[in-house]
C-alpha cells in the first residue's frame, strides 16, 4: 500500500492557521516527505477565500495554484511525486490550457505527476467565480474527463460538449507517461461511475471504513460489467491523520486544531452522509498501533494508496514532526 503526505498548497485558513503555507514551508514540507519516505505529496486547488474563513480570520490566506507550485516542488525534489488532491476542473474554463500544463509538468518533472479531479468542495467558490450560472459541476467533470483522455491520447483531438468545446488541436507533447495517472474525487457514488469509465483510481476522502468496504464492492461491479479488471483501478482515499502517546491525547490535540474546524465546515457537503460515526474514528487518530490497526482495516477492504494524509497541527514544525512520528513507527507496518 502506498503513503502519501497531504501538501498545504490552498489549505491556510481551512486546515491550518494564517499565516502557515509560505513558499518556503511549503518546500520544506516537500522535501521532508521525499526525506521521510512518502510516496508522493498531494495538494489542493481554491481560487477564492471561503466564507466561513473570511469571518473566522482578518487577513487573506495563501491559495498556492497546486500546477505551477509542483514546478518548484519537483526541481527541489529527486523522487518525489506529487498529485493534485484534486485540480477542480469546474473552476478551470479552458480544458485545452489545463492539459497543456499538466502536460508540460509532466515532462519537466521526468514523469513524477498524478492527477485527482472533481467537483470542488465549495460550491460558493464555483458561483464566485461564475455568477448567475446555472452550470451542472459534475457534467463538466464528466466532460473535462473525457475531454482530457482525448487531449493526452490523440495526436489530433476535437470535442464538441456542452461545456467544453475544440477543434483540431495538436496537443504535443503528449505527457511524459504512457498513461498518465487520473483520479476521480468524491464520496458519492456517481464518482465511483466516473471512476470506472475514465479514471485509473477513486479517491475519496473521510470515509468510514464500511463505506470504503461497500463503494470498493461498488466499483468492483461496476467495472466487471465495463469489461475492465478492477484490478487495474486504484483505490485511494484522503484522511486527517494525528498521533498521539495515547489515545485521549492524540483525541484532545487533534480538537484544538484548525483540522477539526474544518472537517466540521465539510459535514454539510463533502462528508455528508458519514452516519454516526465521528471524525476520531473515521480518520487515522490515536496512537501509532491504533493508526496502524486502522491502516490495516483499510487496506483489508480494498484501500491500495493512503493518499494525502493530512496531519493535523497548528504549526509547520508540528506537522513536520507529526510526519516523522508516522514515517518511523506507522509507515514500515502498512506500506
Amino acid at each position: 500500500m502506498r503513503v502519501s503526505a497531504g501538501l498545504p498548497t490552498g489549505m491556510e485558513g481551512l486546515t491550518y492557521p494564517i499565516p502557515f503555507s509560505d513558499p518556503e514551508n511549503v518546500i520544506r514540507i516537500a522535501q521532508a516527505a521525499e526525506k521521510f519516505g512518502y510516496d508522493s505529496v498531494w495538494g489542493n486547488d481554491h481560487m477564492t477565500t471561503q466564507n466561513y474563513v473570511r469571518a473566522e480570520f482578518p487577513v487573506p490566506p495563501r491559495f498556492w495554484e497546486p500546477l505551477i507550485t509542483y514546478a518548484f516542488v519537483l526541481s527541489e525534489t529527486k523522487t518525489l511525486k506529487v498529485g493534485t488532491g484534486i485540480l477542480v476542473l469546474p473552476m478551470r474554463h479552458d480544458i485545452v490550457v489545463t492539459a497543456k500544463q499538466i502536460a508540460t509538468l509532466d515532462h519537466f518533472g521526468k514523469g513524477r505527476l498524478e492527477i485527482g479531479v472533481g467537483i470542488g468542495a465549495y460550491r460558493e467558490e464555483f458561483q464566485a467565480l461564475q455568477p448567475d450560472s446555472k452550470l451542472n459541476r459534475g457534467d463538466i467533470v464528466d466532460e473535462g474527463l473525457q475531454a482530457l483522455r482525448l487531449l493526452f491520447s490523440e495526436r489530433v483531438a476535437s470535442f464538441e460538449g456542452k461545456y467544453y468545446k475544440f477543434r483540431d488541436v495538436e496537443l504535443f507533447p503528449k505527457p511524459y507517461q504512457k498513461k498518465l495517472p487520473i483520479y476521480v474525487s468524491g464520496n458519492h457514488a456517481n464518482n465511483i461511475a466516473r471512476t470506472v469509465k475514465w479514471g485509473d483510481g477513486w479517491l475519496p476522502a473521510g470515509m468510514h471504513v464500511d463505506r470504503v468496504r461497500a463503494g470498493v464492492k461498488t466499483l468492483r461491479e461496476m467495472a466487471e460489467k465495463a469489461g475492465r479488471d478492477p484490478k487495474t483501478i486504484e483505490v485511494c482515499p484522503q484522511f486527517v491523520v494525528h498521533v498521539g502517546k495515547t489515545h485521549q491525547a492524540a483525541i484532545e490535540s487533534f480538537r484544538k486544531s484548525q483540522m477539526n474546524k474544518h472537517l466540521v465546515s465539510l459535514s454539510k457537503s463533502t462528508l455528508k452522509g458519514q452516519g454516526t460515526a465521528t471524525h476520531e474514528e473515521i480518520n487515522l487518530i490515536g496512537t501509532p498501533q491504533e493508526i496502524v490497526d486502522k491502516a490495516m482495516a483499510f487496506r483489508e477492504a480494498g484501500v491500495t494508496h493512503l493518499l494525502g494524509l493530512y496531519f493535523a497541527a497548528n504549526s509547520v514544525q508540528e506537522l513536520l514532526d507529526q510526519m516523522q512520528v508516522f514515517a518511523e513507527e506507522v509507515m514500515p507496518k502498512v506500506k
